[in-house]
């Protein structure tokens, strides 16, 4: 049986006191996920960036622009699914005035999957779970996963962490192709796009 909004709204509020590890001192606030409750598909990230971390709302920066634009052309839409982050606090350095991501590292993650990651899959049990990065494939697996090797095509009734199971698609997370060089711009971006229509089939018709 489907658990209701209210479960993930108190997990959402639980999230807002977390301690589980020093990332907490310096984000403005958690950054828990958001959209259907009930989704058959979920979406995972790395992090917020400086623009989540300001509005406690997960991918509307620049990079969550261009994942709208991906599932847009995929055909997916955003508000049937469920979108999330490994890690609900932004992590980052300072650069004169400006707030540089840095990668979390594999405590942070785990930490973060355990208290949050976990329970939200849990309960939303999603048909289709898309990992966008290798932090996200870190968080859901449990460990190291290539995403170079395993993007492309739906992994099947993967075992993901603490024996929870879904289908699962990993692909580059959205940031990256902010990253590409020009002139591969296009091409990467069509490639995600193409991770993307493979979970068409999951999404509500």
């Amino acid at each position: 049986m489907r658990r209701t909004s209210r479960s993930i709204a108190a997990l959402r509020e639980q999230a807002q006191h977390c301690r589980a590890c020093p990332l907490y001192r310096n984000a403005t606030q958690v950054v828990f996920g958001e959209g259907r409750v009930t989704a058959r598909i979920v979406l995972i990230g790395e992090q917020p960036g400086d623009r989540e971390d300001l509005s406690g709302k997960p991918f509307v920066g620049p990079a969550g622009k261009l994942l709208d634009r991906a599932l847009e052309q995929a055909g997916v839409e955003r508000e049937a699914t469920y979108v999330t982050n490994a890690v609900k606090h932004f992590k980052f350095e300072l650069r004169g005035k400006r707030r540089i991501h840095k990668k979390p590292n594999d405590q942070e993650i785990s930490a973060c999957t355990h208290e949050w990651l976990e329970q939200e899959l849990r309960l939303i049990e999603p048909a289709l779970v898309v990992a966008m990065g290798a932090t996200a494939a870190r968080a859901v697996f449990g460990r190291t996963t290539a995403i170079g090797k395993n993007r492309g095509h739906v992994i099947k009734d993967a075992a993901l962490v603490n024996e929870i199971t879904a289908d699962v698609i990993v692909t580059v997370h959205p940031s990256y192709l902010l990253r590409v060089r020009d002139e591969d711009r296009h091409a990467a971006f069509d490639q995600f796009v193409a991770d993307l229509k493979l979970a068409r089939k999951y999404a509500p018709a």
